[in-house]
């Protein structure tokens, strides 16, 4: 999966965003275009090629306030189209520079 293809779904309007989704955004104040904005200043940090029904990944974007943000999109290559799974502001005693789980 390519960060230039959720991008893409993002500006054509052609995503999804789950209840799940939401409520964290809510739980941690994150706007849905602050969450879009960390996909433009992002990157895929963890990979899910296997997920079903679509191909997720997990990206680490930032605000333009500059504050770490970290989103799962699944992808449809067929009608390109991409679902936000959830969004959220890592916890850094769980995070490595909000790149890599602490073990």
């Amino acid at each position: 999966m390519k960060l230039s293809d959720i991008f893409h779904a993002i500006r054509s309007n052609r995503i999804r965003v789950t209840a799940h989704a939401r409520r964290e955004a809510e739980v941690d104040r994150l706007t849905l275009e602050q969450i879009y904005t960390t996909v433009v200043r992002g990157e895929i940090i963890e990979d899910y090629p296997n997920d079903t029904p679509y191909p997720s990944c997990l990206i680490l974007g930032y605000t333009l306030a500059g504050q770490p943000v970290h989103t799962v999109w699944a992808y449809n290559a067929e009608n390109q189209f991409a679902v936000l799974i959830t969004g959220y502001r890592p916890d850094p005693n769980l995070w490595i520079d909000f790149r890599e789980r602490r073990s």
